[in-house]
């Protein structure tokens, strides 16, 4: 093991005591998450509360896979709202790790259940006749398996373009594996067969989809590979 992977070990040992603290400060309405990016199907090392229902050897979230393709110039993102599969309103705020080089290599979540606030405020905006239309959260994919996070990042931009993969033309196909990419599904391993599987295509159609998609990016830049996962 060199010295910066030993860097990165300590880092995340040294944080372990921090995940169980914070959830403990907040009590049962927070979890605190601590991933290990070198890993990405399996990433959470510690865990502590239960909101969007993560344990250890977990994968990252879509918000993880997003970190992860922005590479080392991923930036803290807080205090963003989300929702869970089940309707849980989160509040949650995602603090990447760096070693001493600057490279991101991890992050420390936090997520605390604001479901019932929300409700409170809303009651209490109804009865103060201030009542607003409802928090327009986006639904975020949480989940131990990484295959179902790809699988919904997938379905959701599938439904957005309102077409299934044969009625996409070429510019709409290159559009989809572009927003993919973004969003950082293809720092996955085996994320580009599990993509190919759920269109319905050969795995060498999806690599050529794929490379196209990036030497078409607006400004011929692309994005951060991070695993074997973005290769053949």
């Amino acid at each position: 093991m060199d010295s910066r992977e030993a860097e990165r070990d300590a880092v995340l040992r040294a944080l372990a005591p921090v995940v169980d603290g914070i959830a403990a400060t907040f009590g049962p309405v927070c979890e605190v998450v601590l991933h290990d990016y070198r890993q990405p199907e399996r990433s959470v090392v510690a865990v502590a509360g239960s909101v969007t229902g993560r344990t250890v050897g977990g994968a990252m979230s879509e918000i993880g896979m997003r970190v992860l393709a922005s590479g080392d110039d991923a930036r803290d993102e807080l205090n963003y709202l989300t929702r869970t599969g089940t309707g849980k309103l989160v509040k949650s705020s995602t603090m990447v790790l760096r070693d001493s080089t600057g490279a991101v290599f991890g992050a420390l979540c936090v997520n605390v259940d604001v479901t019932e606030v929300d409700r409170v405020r809303g009651l209490l905006a109804a009865l103060a006749g201030t009542a607003g239309g409802p928090e327009q959260a986006p639904v975020t994919t949480f989940g131990d398996d990484i295959d179902s996070v790809v699988d919904a990042l997938l379905d959701d931009h599938l439904r957005r373009q309102d077409q299934t993969w044969a009625g996409l033309d070429r510019t709409r196909r290159l559009a989809l594996f572009r927003g993919l990419d973004a969003r950082g599904v293809f720092a996955v391993r085996r994320a580009v067969e599990q993509v190919a599987g759920r269109l319905g295509i050969s795995r060498a159609s999806a690599y050529h989809y794929l490379s196209q998609a990036r030497a078409t990016a607006p400004g011929g830049t692309r994005t951060h590979d991070t695993s074997e996962g973005a290769h053949p």
